[in-house]
């Protein structure tokens, strides 16, 4: 795998989770990495510290996306964290889920605006302003999920995943002369503070597991090392791709 010395790097949600995994990982291979977070900053610092004690470099950047002003905000912290270096790479991983109001006769136009305004609409204009910042070159990875393709109840969610594997197609195809690449992963379960439910329920993470072909919850690390790989030199020449690290998520029956 090529080092990412030197380059800069902006992993949305990235304070805990999948997203805090990606932020290290890309640190560890030599980026400069804005941390971008919500709400808590605890977390974030948190993030930062455990960068920066690795040997990384990091620094904390704080937005709400989906309301008034988030890109203003987000925008004014990355340029003073990253002066006048262009952006090398965007990681488009914040989102929310709507849980128990997802399904078609609980779903509200109130929270499928909220869903969309941060699953979908955030990501799409943070990437119309990042691209006039960012490096010709550049690299663009989206987090979506195996939703895109199974019956999940919550369909506001899954509704936005897909908008983001749309969008990861569409625009590689748009930004493929500067040779920006512009690719999406989508995750599995995968143990996270989300998630940690399941390891109060061990026969629900069992049958999980049992719908996953490699039987196993994955883990936050597995996703950053998938798109580790999509920001390398490695993958330049990969571009609108939707990379499946699920598992082999519900990929068919359990065999045997």
């Amino acid at each position: 795998m090529s080092g990412l010395s030197g380059k800069t790097a902006l992993v949305t949600g990235a304070s805990r989770g999948i997203g805090r995994a990606i932020a290290q990982r890309l640190a560890a291979d030599g980026a400069l990495v804005a941390v971008h977070y919500a709400r808590q900053d605890d977390a974030a610092k948190e993030t930062v510290t455990e960068i920066e004690q690795a040997g990384g470099q990091a620094f904390p950047l704080r937005a709400e996306l989906g309301v008034e002003g988030d890109l203003d905000s987000l925008f004014a912290g990355l340029a003073e964290g990253f002066g006048d270096r262009p952006l090398d790479i965007l990681v488009n991983n914040a989102g929310i889920a709507t849980v128990t109001a997802g399904s078609i006769d609980q779903i509200t136009p109130e929270s499928f605006d909220r869903i969309f305004a941060v699953n979908v609409r955030a990501p799409l204009f943070l990437i119309q302003r990042a691209l006039p910042l960012m490096s010709d070159g550049g690299r663009i990875v989206s987090i979506s999920s195996a939703s895109t393709r199974i019956a999940n109840p919550d369909l506001a969610y899954s509704m936005t995943k897909g908008a983001i594997d749309v969008l990861g197609r569409l625009l590689a195809h748009a930004v493929g002369s500067r040779s920006i690449t512009v690719n999406t992963v989508a995750a599995g379960i995968i143990d996270t503070d989300l998630t940690a439910w399941l390891r109060h329920m061990p026969d629900v993470a069992a049958a999980l597991s049992s719908m996953t072909a490699l039987g196993r919850i994955g883990q936050p690390s597995e996703i950053a090392d998938a798109v580790a790989f999509l920001v390398s030199d490695d993958a330049r020449f990969v571009t609108g791709h939707v990379l499946d690290a699920t598992g082999g998520f519900f990929l068919g029956p359990p065999v045997g």
